[in-house]
């Protein structure tokens, strides 16, 4: 769930521990920036965590509103490193899509799924994150000048690996000691979404 920060101690540290973490990892190609960090934060915050990742002035900024004596056990203030634009596009894009396998994204190149966010340069660089010039999804236009252009639904990527029968085989002995359930209860067909084609197979490496 999203976490509010407050200027009390708790909330101060879980801020810095956050910060303190993607800034002391130096290589963006093995860390994934997901809506769980840092610590919780929501995906609609990305923008404001950005701007922190890429400016020490924001940091120093929102640290002189935070509690001092949870400050002083943090090394924040002493971290000098500011991603880069690079560093953010690899860290959000072309690494997560590498580490999970996924071919056709996470890189310009011919045979990528066209999913293309455009910036214009500006001076607030939470504002520029937040307000896209131009957002493609699969090839169609979405977004325009930050707003919302044209609705469309995406897909939910899913593994389908081969199935260890002996597995299943203690898993529905399990569940039904456990829960007096068939592991069949706990399918989800694809018809229950309501709109073709709701998911997209990724294929399995070996």
């Amino acid at each position: 769930m999203p976490y509010s920060y407050g200027k009390d101690f708790y909330g101060t540290m879980q801020w810095a521990i956050g910060l303190e973490l993607f800034l002391l990892i130096d290589d963006p190609w093995r860390v994934f920036f997901t809506t769980d960090h840092p610590n919780g934060a929501p995906f609609t915050a990305y923008p404001a965590l950005f701007e922190l990742l890429m400016s020490r002035e924001a940091r120093a900024e929102m640290a002189a509103g935070l509690s001092r004596s949870a400050l002083v056990l943090s090394t924040l203030a002493a971290i000098d490193r500011e991603y880069t634009f690079e560093e953010i596009a690899i860290m959000t894009r072309a690494a997560p899509a590498k580490l999970l396998g996924l071919t056709d994204r996470g890189h310009l190149g011919a045979g990528a799924t066209a999913d293309v966010a455009v910036y214009r340069r500006d001076r607030s660089i939470a504002k520029m994150l937040g307000e896209a010039a131009y957002v493609f999804k699969d090839g169609d236009l979405v977004v325009q000048d930050g707003e919302i252009i044209h609705y469309r639904w995406g897909k939910a990527l899913r593994l389908k690996p081969p199935v260890d029968k002996a597995m299943v085989r203690r898993l529905e002995d399990y569940h039904q000691q456990r829960y007096g359930l068939s592991l069949d209860w706990f399918n989800f067909p694809d018809s229950a979404i309501a709109r073709e084609q709701p998911f997209g197979e990724v294929p399995c490496r070996t």
